[in-house]
């Protein structure tokens, strides 16, 4: 423990408190990076269908999201080390720059696999977009007012997810699938480029080797073999190899045994971890990363499976689905906004994790009602619903996390809790992919057991087996629902458990305030003890004009 403590000690401080006018222009284009990065992660969502039909890849386009999960999900954690490392804006725009290569390479992608693995590069990059926005604002912003500008940051995440897939899906029905990607390889290298001119720098002193001997090595091995190692065999077990295939154990096995020795590492061996394991032993924050992987792995799942409850149940288009789901995105933008605001003025952010939990737990019950014919008003109530619980939790939690954590931990906090919310995501597709196609093979009859292998494809029959394959498909899709409801009513209850601190650390308040403070408290001790009334600030200016 004291050896990770001692080398946090050495890493250059990063933080620089903008004035109003420079944080303004710097939030701009950290918000505006942010959006994108967004709308390239959930414009596909609505895409898939379309996208699987001219790959000739119905049976396995989940692999599209999944690998991009994964990619995240390995380096998530590593980021937040890196910055504090190599410095923020560098490792910001080498995010940048990635993404945008990983778009342009999607929309060339000839064959299913060159998809996944483009993909998988793109989410790599988004990992690295969304880590290095939160923890750049941590920077230039402080505690207290940080709740408004993630709230900020998280209406922009809403406003990402609503217009991909519009954008998508406008491509989708009047060009193609290929074009949204190469939309968004351009604004991303706009966004670096502007990022590169704007964003503030604070490079570190020691030169690149010296920097290079601090980052986890051991530490990124064992992580990356450990996520990789486990999330293929979860994502893929019993829909695209068996259970008890000896690739599916093998992988499992190693998996567990490289996540063993990762713990290890973090505990013994690396003197700059990437997952302290101290941070554990504070139980609020071991609650907010656990509240993390569970709404991560809740949030993802409707992410990705509204589009498909639209389009393969209710027969809807790409745009009409895309318009479907701005009830949940628009109203997490709100909430987002307005929860941002009460914590930086009210300087308390437990009740807003109640209130979001809660309504997000009572949403969630609320869409096992869906059905084939549900109106799409009554869908979008709620959605709002569900929506207005995502906007209270998604930036609060982070907020919460870092007025737990010391501020020399303030990256790797906010790596830490992208990580477990990115592994919830991934966990989350692979179970509800199984669940889908487990109940597609439970409902549809023999001769359409075909269709379980094809989930993201809807068949052209006639009426009366439509009618019987939508049943299967609502069936399918409600079971998916339903697993949501018990998992987010797990991060409710687990509000008992946190404590509200409160938005105003010691370590988060001015060098000149604390010193002042501990100057005066020193001389009213001084004052008590021998009867003198002295000013501080006198004594100190005679002090040191008189050597």
């Amino acid at each position: 423990m004291k050896r990770s403590d001692d080398a946090e000690k050495t890493l250059h401080n990063q933080e620089n408190i903008l004035p109003t006018a420079q944080l303004l222009v710097v939030f701009g284009v950290l918000a505006l990076v942010l959006c994108v990065c967004f709308m390239d992660q959930n414009g596909i969502s609505v895409a898939l269908p379309t996208i699987a039909k001219d790959l000739n890849a119905q049976e396995t386009i989940s692999w599209a999201g999944t690998s991009s999960l994964i990619a995240n999900t390995v380096f998530s954690v590593l980021y937040g080390r890196l910055s504090d490392i190599f410095g923020r804006k560098v490792i910001f725009l080498s995010a940048c720059a990635l993404l945008a290569l990983g778009d342009l390479l999607c929309g060339l992608a000839q064959d299913p696999a060159m998809l996944y693995v483009f993909r998988a590069v793109a989410g790599l990059a988004g990992g690295g977009i969304t880590n290095l926005t939160m923890i750049i604002v941590s920077d230039v912003v402080t505690l207290k007012d940080r709740g408004k500008f993630q709230g900020i940051l998280g209406a922009c995440v809403g406003l990402g997810n609503v217009a991909g897939p519009f954008v998508a899906a406008a491509f989708i029905e009047n060009t193609t699938w290929r074009a949204f990607f190469y939309l968004l390889a351009p604004l991303v290298a706009l966004c670096g480029v502007a990022a590169m001119f704007l964003l503030p720098s604070t490079a570190p002193a020691a030169g690149f080797l010296e920097s290079a001997r601090k980052i986890d090595h051991w530490g990124t091995l064992t992580s990356a073999v450990a996520v990789i190692f486990l999330l293929v065999p979860i994502s893929g077990g019993g829909a695209y190899f068996p259970w008890a295939s000896p690739m599916v154990i093998a992988m499992l096995a190693i998996g567990s045994s490289a996540l063993v020795l990762f713990v290890g590492v973090e505990w013994k061996v690396a003197s700059l971890p990437m997952m302290p394991v101290q941070i554990f032993g504070d139980r609020v924050v071991a609650t907010l990363l656990a509240q993390s992987f569970l709404l991560g792995w809740v949030y993802q799942s409707y992410l990705y499976y509204l589009p498909m409850y639209y389009q393969n149940v209710r027969g809807y288009s790409a745009v009409t689905s895309a318009a479907l789901t701005i009830p949940i995105m628009a109203t997490q933008a709100v909430a987002s906004i307005v929860s941002g605001q009460y914590m930086s003025r009210r300087g308390r952010y437990g009740e807003v994790l109640w209130v979001g939990f809660g309504a997000w737990t009572l949403g969630s019950g609320l869409t096992i009602l869906f059905n084939r014919t549900t109106s799409p008003a009554a869908c979008a109530v709620i959605l709002c619903v569900v929506g207005f619980g995502v906007g209270n939790v998604f930036q609060p939690t982070l907020v919460a996390l870092q007025a737990h954590s010391p501020k020399a931990r303030r990256a790797v906090i906010v790596s830490n809790r992208n990580f477990f919310r990115c592994c919830g995501g991934a966990c989350g597709l692979a179970v509800a992919a199984a669940v889908l196609q487990a109940s597609l093979r439970a409902s549809l009859p023999a001769r359409f057991q075909y269709l379980a292998e094809s989930t993201y494809a809807r068949p052209n029959l006639g009426s009366a087996d439509m009618a019987v394959v939508l049943d299967a498909y609502m069936k399918a899709m409600r079971n998916v629902f339903i697993i949501q409801v018990p998992l987010i009513g797990l991060c409710l209850l687990g509000c008992l458990l946190i404590t509200d601190q409160g938005l105003e650390r010691p370590d988060e308040r001015p060098v000149q305030a604390v010193q002042e403070d501990g100057i005066e408290a020193k001389a009213a001790a001084s004052d008590i003890h021998d009867g003198r009334s002295v000013n501080p600030r006198v004594e100190i200016f005679e002090q040191s004009e008189g050597g």
